[in-house]
């Protein structure tokens, strides 16, 4: 599944990003706690550079705990970077944020010196939500749709924090495929660019190998099925999916089944590992030698012979 998905506004939004940020003292990056790597912008952290950075593990009420916890040891190798497990859409943590980046920039005197943060984050991670929180007000416009921030903002908190808000960047193209699939699965990517069918596919695959028991207890099945494919039917014939003739309307199960994970009703599910995305990500560099290589080769091709 190949996603090219880069509204003009985020194209913006990049260029305004390497403007503010010789002004910012910290970077809070706000993670989907059900795929931390994939919810990350690489563009992202190719802008920040040894800056201090708080990744925020957003939305862990949906997600794996053990997973997150190992995300947080691994992410955290970076010295320059510290986590914190939130859900946003509760407060209980939001001192423990304003603590936390007080104490990565030091240098800045309290009350003197305002510290500058921006805050960064893809579609749909519930960074409007966290920065409503942290202002105590409504400022960001928030809601399910990916992409609603649009333009920059400034926003003064307390203790002398002030917040650079950006809107939501997706990077131009997705290189690694199972990152695509991921990011439409937890709704970061609008509907109108996925087909849902071959996400819910993905989707299941992925359960029946990862977490079977929550898919056979949610579904009522009566043993694990041997494919995807196999899921889909059976769950299908289930919930009363079905065309004339009694065939499965794959549209509607998986719209279903999307919508079920989406609010966490299967159970506390995470989508990726450490481990398997160094496997993707080797997977993803040959790929880009080979098309280097294949670029090269056709300049060579074009220059005239002597």
């Amino acid at each position: 599944m190949a996603i090219q998905w880069y509204p003009g506004h985020m194209h913006k939004a990049s260029k305004e990003m390497k403007k503010i940020l010789p002004q910012v003292d910290l970077i809070i990056e706000v993670l989907d706690a059900r795929i931390p790597f994939s919810s990350q912008n690489p563009m992202l952290a190719e802008l920040r550079g040894d800056k201090p950075c708080i990744k925020v593990l957003n939305k862990i009420d949906l997600a794996d705990p053990e997973l997150t916890a190992l995300w947080q040891s691994h992410l955290e190798q970076d010295i320059n970077v510290k986590t914190l497990t939130m859900n946003a859409r509760h407060n209980d943590r939001i001192a423990d944020l304003i603590a936390l980046a007080l104490s990565m920039v030091p240098g800045k005197v309290q009350g003197v010196k305002n510290v500058q943060t921006m805050i960064m984050g893809i579609p749909n991670v519930g960074k409007s939500t966290l920065i409503n929180s942290l202002a105590g007000r409504q400022i960001a416009k928030t809601g399910n749709e990916p992409a609603i921030t649009k333009m920059q903002q400034r926003i003064k908190l307390d203790k002398g924090i002030v917040l650079h808000d950006t809107p939501g960047v997706l990077w131009p193209n997705l290189e690694n495929p199972h990152s695509g699939y991921r990011l439409a699965i937890t709704g970061a990517i609008k509907e109108t660019a996925i087909d849902n069918d071959d996400i819910a596919l993905y989707a299941v695959e992925y359960l029946l190998d990862a977490y079977p028991d929550l898919l056979k207890q949610r579904f009522g099945l009566s043993e694990i099925p041997e494919s995807g494919m196999d899921a889909l039917e059976v769950i299908g014939t289930k919930r009363g999916c079905l065309r004339s003739g009694g065939r499965v309307d794959l549209e509607r199960v998986a719209k279903i089944i999307l919508t079920e994970i989406r609010a966490g009703t299967l159970g506390l599910i995470s989508w990726e590992k450490p481990d398997i995305i160094e496997r993707e990500w080797a997977e993803v560099l040959v790929v880009r030698e080979q098309k280097a290589a294949k670029k090269a080769a056709r300049k060579q091709r074009r220059q005239p012979q002597r």
